[in-house]
């Protein structure tokens, strides 16, 4: 998923990144939800009680539907109200039960019977049932006429994932090929059938539970439900008085109230509000580490490292730009590589992560140890090597103005975008245009709102560059919707008249494959190989990750923090001591 700061189970943008495609994944919510959050609307004194849990969030949500969401702005104030079958442990690596209690497989593994849990009500006191389930599959996710991400994890072979009630608790999917993550591909947020099918059968699911929706018209599941959105200023979400999940007392979960979102675009202000104690957890940048570190014992707060961010930071040429002597500069691949050689990573991390970062060579962060490939070819900074490559690609100044002409005469001149709330971004975009400027591409750096910046990356295509990132995945498979060629956040070959580009037939046969292999070793094979190929062919040239780092109130109490996961993937079993 495209990731505005840095999503659950598909790649989808966000106002850092992109988010991978499925938009409910952990992430979605507890990682975006810490990471972006705003304007103060009441007296935060008051509002930080002992059941209050006051976040800033970096842009306000798109809307409250989930299943059509691209975006971390909607999951991560979504995916606190909804749940899936099953849920992934950060901590354990373990897929365990979630609105499913328990399951089984065929020895074939493709038929999976699942027994749901007798006692989950909707916000509204429906009982959640098999009847759900189905229709969440086959109405929303498999209709042709909405706009579902998931759609790329449930087609497998080609085929759609069959699903059917057996009774009111047991619900059967028959796959057309083994799925190897399917358990994880569950964490599918599951959606209430009384209240869509209406949307649905009038052929306005696209616009149902907009921003401008009632509260209590979203129903969900989840340890929280929506009290109030006041656009430009907060979301204010509460205890789900019905959840499910107790304590091992017999408690009912969540023990917090009340979650209070600071819709707070600017970053020097998230870091204000937190500084004044109005906020409870902040996402430090690399400048605030020498600011924060001291104040730790006067603010009560701690600073806790969680590794190297989970998702991606890069910057990619679009091989499908409407402008054809730009699109033949982008599609050629030594182009791509001169570019990668050209880029300063070392002085990014330094510069803007206060040397709290690594560089980035694969897809995948180095946070994953199990797939993540470490021997990929890492692009070192030689600026010189990359001016002999543009040299023998056709490039050169023959005006003398100090940048590059192409073989026809055609002056370099491209557009780098990047989404104005993020400041980190703008730097690194802005040492990159320097970068690149130094071996003759002239670059012209321009920010656009995030939400502006999704829009045209998923569906005008008229852009040339971009600085931008994707959330992570709990398995490779996940970002299907961005790697294969027929998904749908395909950025940067994407749009009318695409042709395949070198080494995308090559990752679309290796994401069908690995998902049918149900031995961890031979899926690490293949991802190993699609890791190579992207560092090879470079659709994306990786920059640099940030190391994560959360400043946390000593109040919160049971916070278990991931590079992975976020402060918050146990929401519901945080407890707030004044």
């Amino acid at each position: 998923m495209l990731d505005r700061a840095a999503t659950r189970g598909l790649f989808r943008l966000a106002r850092g990144n992109l988010r991978c495609r499925f938009p409910h994944l952990i992430f979605r919510v507890f990682y975006g939800l810490v990471v972006c959050f705003a304007v103060p609307f009441v007296n935060l004194a008051r509002a930080q009680s002992a059941d209050t849990l006051v976040l800033a969030l970096g842009a306000e949500p798109k809307s409250f539907n989930e299943i059509i969401a691209q975006e971390t702005t909607t999951t991560e104030v979504t995916g606190l109200m909804f749940e899936g079958l099953t849920r992934f442990n950060p901590l354990t690596g373990a897929v365990e039960p979630r609105l499913a209690e328990s399951w089984e497989v065929s020895p074939d593994g493709l038929e999976w019977i699942f027994h749901l849990r007798q006692d989950v009500q909707w916000f509204d006191g429906y009982p959640f049932t098999a009847k759900d389930v189905v229709f969440t599959f086959r109405s929303l996710i498999f209709n042709p006429s909405v706009i579902a991400p998931a759609r790329d994890i449930f087609t497998l072979g080609g085929k759609p994932v069959q699903v059917e009630a057996v009774d009111a608790l047991t619900v059967r999917f028959r796959l057309p090929v083994p799925f190897a993550p399917f358990l994880l591909a569950l964490n599918q947020s599951i959606f209430p059938e009384h209240a869509l099918k209406s949307a649905v059968a009038g052929g306005n699911f696209q616009s149902a539970w907009g921003a401008d929706s009632p509260s209590d018209a979203i129903i969900g599941t989840g340890p929280f439900k929506l009290k109030r959105y006041v656009p430009g200023e907060r979301v204010e979400l509460v205890r789900n008085e019905k959840y499910w999940k107790k304590d091992e007392s017999g408690k009912a979960l969540p023990y917090i109230g009340r979650i209070i979102g600071l819709i707070v675009p600017s970053a020097d202000g998230r870091l204000l509000k937190f500084l004044e104690g109005q906020t409870d957890i902040y996402i430090l940048s690399g400048a605030d580490y020498p600011l924060l570190k001291p104040k730790q014992q006067r603010g009560r707060f701690n600073l806790v490292d969680a590794g190297a961010s989970a998702g991606s930071y890069f910057l990619a040429f679009n091989q499908n730009t409407p402008n054809l002597v730009h699109r033949e500069w982008f599609q050629s691949r030594v182009f791509r590589q001169a570019s990668a050689h050209a880029l300063d990573r070392q002085s990014m991390i330094d510069i803007i992560f206060n040397r709290n970062g690594v560089p980035q060579c694969s897809p995948l962060s180095p946070s994953w140890p199990y797939f993540y490939n470490a021997k990929v070819s890492c692009y070192e900074f030689n600026p010189e090597k990359a001016r002999q490559m543009l040299k023998a690609g056709g490039f050169s100044d023959r005006d003398g103005d100090g940048f590059l002409e192409d073989k026809k005469g055609n002056a370099v001149q491209f557009t780098l975008l990047t989404n104005a709330e993020n400041p980190e971004r703008l730097q690194m975009a802005g040492m990159a245009r320097e970068d690149m400027s130094s071996i003759g591409l002239k670059v012209n750096l321009l920010a656009v709102e995030f939400n502006t910046l999704v829009t045209k990356l998923s569906a005008t295509h008229d852009w040339d560059a971009v600085l931008l990132g994707l959330t992570g995945e709990t398995d490779p498979h996940f970002g299907a919707n961005v790697w294969r060629t027929d998904g749908s956040l395909h950025f940067w070959n994407a749009g009318k008249g695409a042709v395949k580009a070198a080494g995308e037939d090559e990752i679309d046969a290796i994401f069908r494959q690995a998902a049918s292999l149900m031995k961890m070793e031979d899926r690490k094979k293949l991802y190993d190989e699609w890791q190579a190929i992207a560092a090879r062919e470079l659709p994306m040239i990786y920059t640099v990750l940030p190391r994560t780092v959360y400043a946390i109130r000593n109040r919160l109490q049971n916070v278990k923090p991931s590079a992975i996961a976020g402060p918050l993937y146990n929401i519901e079993e945080l407890r707030i001591k004044e």
